[in-house]
C-alpha cells in the first residue's frame, strides 16, 4: 500500500524544476528520490504534466537534444511558475478524506449489504500494521526529508488504526445489542 494521495503533481514538478532545468527522466528520478516510500511517479504522468505546465506558461522548453540517444526535451520553470510554486507552498492544505475515503466507503457498503464488515476491518488493520512495519523496519535515507515523510505516513496509518479499532468496537457493540 502506497500513500501519497491527493498530491499536487504539477506543483511538485515545478518544485523539482526550481533547482534548474531538467528533462522528464530527471524529474521522475527527483520525485522518486524525494518520496522513496511512495508509489514511483509514472513516466507518462511526468511528460503529461511537463506539457501541461509548458502550455500554461509555468514551465518552458529550453533545449531539445539527443546527445547520441533519444531526443530529450529540457524544461525550466518560468517566473509565472515560480510564483505559482510560492503560492502553493504558502497556501495551507485543506483537511481532506485522503486514503480513508475508500476504507470508509468499503465499510459502509459492507455494513449496508450485510457483508462481513468485521472481517474487512480485520484485514484492513493487518494491512496497515504490515505497512507500518515496512516503514519502520529500515532506517530512512540520509536525506533530511525522508524521516519527515515516513513520520507522516506512520502517523496517518496509526490514526487509521485507531479508527479501525473504534469501528470494530462499535460494530461489535451494535451486534451484541441486537441479540
Amino acid at each position: 500500500m502506497c500513500i501519497v494521495v491527493g498530491m499536487a503533481t504539477a506543483e511538485l514538478v515545478l518544485g523539482l524544476l526550481a533547482d534548474g532545468p531538467a528533462h522528464g527522466y530527471d524529474v521522475k528520478r527527483g520525485h522518486d528520490t524525494w518520496f522513496p516510500d511512495s508509489r514511483p511517479l509514472a513516466f507518462g504522468q511526468v511528460y503529461t504534466t511537463l506539457a501541461r505546465l509548458a502550455r500554461d506558461g509555468l514551465a518552458e522548453v529550453v533545449d531539445k537534444g539527443s546527445e547520441g540517444g533519444p531526443e530529450r526535451t529540457v524544461y525550466a520553470i518560468t517566473g509565472k511558475g515560480r510564483q505559482h510554486l510560492t503560492d502553493w507552498l504558502t497556501d495551507p492544505v485543506q483537511p481532506a478524506w485522503g486514503s480513508a475515503d475508500e476504507m470508509l466507503r468499503k465499510l459502509v457498503a459492507a455494513v449496508r449489504t450485510g457483508s462481513d464488515a468485521t472481517g474487512f476491518l480485520a484485514k484492513q488493520r493487518a494491512s496497515h500494521l504490515r505497512r507500518i512495519r515496512e516503514l519502520t523496519a529500515n532506517p530512512a535515507d540520509d536525506d533530511p526529508t525522508s524521516p519527515l515523510v515516513r513520520d507522516y505516513l506512520v502517523a496517518h496509518l496509526d490514526a487509521d488504526l485507531r479508527w479501525l479499532d473504534n469501528a470494530l468496537e462499535r460494530l461489535t457493540e451494535q451486534k451484541e445489542s441486537r441479540r
